[in-house]
């Protein structure tokens, strides 16, 4: 084996996920004690947990990237972490209830909604925070991107109610999930962990089959994040091929077919 493929071996990371442990390289502690000492280390973690981490690396030298890393100019890009992420973290791990001030996309402003946030999503498309949650008023699912939020308010909210609106979200989004098979061709089994962490931002699972040497694997997705499924398959050209989903195979022999007329070919 590789003396770096340990590093993403899925097997391994798989082993490490049931028993609850986490790989941590030298390299990335010392990022992280580096990464502490910036100032917006006190809006992205909590003060209790932010003294955990300094306790824990007070040991680890500091990486000085300063003097050895010169940032040309480029274009303005939107920042990963949003100040806004802790504070909502927070209110749906106590299962409370929340009252939302944001803006809309043809301008104005929606005051005091109230509603039940769910969870926090990644697009990775468009590189933005989303929440996810339930407008009590409208009775409807609902997406906002953080950077539209104006003001957040944790609302109390009873247990009963909110296991009862937890249920119900989660039969709406079961509702909105694909699935589909994606298998690996054995020709490229020895890249697994490579293709695999192409998947990495999907719910999936994998199965082997011996007598074939034939990996495939199991890909949940939401209705909108096909498109995206679509580029990483794209991505990894001949190593895979879908097996199940439909829809998928229909979009990729359609773009397939438009790429291959535009230079004469299947004319």
């Amino acid at each position: 084996m590789n003396l770096f493929e340990k590093i993403f071996n899925y097997q391994i990371i798989s082993r490490l996920d049931e028993t609850g442990s986490f790989a941590l390289t030298a390299q990335e502690r010392t990022w992280l004690r580096m990464t502490l000492n910036h100032a917006a280390s006190t809006e992205a973690f909590a003060p209790d947990t932010l003294g955990k981490l300094e306790e824990i690396l007070q040991n680890e030298d500091a990486a000085d990237i300063r003097n050895i890393i010169i940032e040309k100019a480029k274009s303005r890009e939107r920042q990963i972490y949003h100040p806004l992420l802790r504070v909502l973290r927070r209110i749906i791990m106590r299962d409370q209830g929340i009252r939302l001030t944001y803006r809309i996309k043809h301008g104005g402003i929606k005051s005091n909604q109230s509603g039940f946030p769910y969870k926090l999503e990644y697009n990775m498309v468009k590189r933005e925070w989303y929440l996810l949650w339930y407008n009590t008023r409208h009775h409807a699912l609902m997406s906002t991107k953080l950077q539209n939020i104006v003001a957040a308010e944790e609302t109390v909210l009873s247990a009963e109610r909110a296991d009862a609106v937890k249920d119900l979200l989660r039969r709406l989004l079961e509702a909105r999930k694909e699935h589909a098979v994606i298998e690996i061709i054995p020709a490229y089994n020895a890249e697994l962990s490579r293709i695999l962490y192409a998947f990495s931002c999907f719910e999936k699972s994998v199965s082997y089959d011996e007598g074939s040497n034939i990996y495939r694997v199991h890909v949940t997705y939401l209705a909108d994040e096909s498109e995206f499924l679509l580029s990483k398959l794209r991505f990894l050209g001949l190593r895979v091929r879908i097996v199940e989903g439909d829809r998928l195979k229909d979009r990729m022999s359609e773009s397939a077919s438009k790429a291959l007329s535009r230079y004469g070919v299947g004319d």
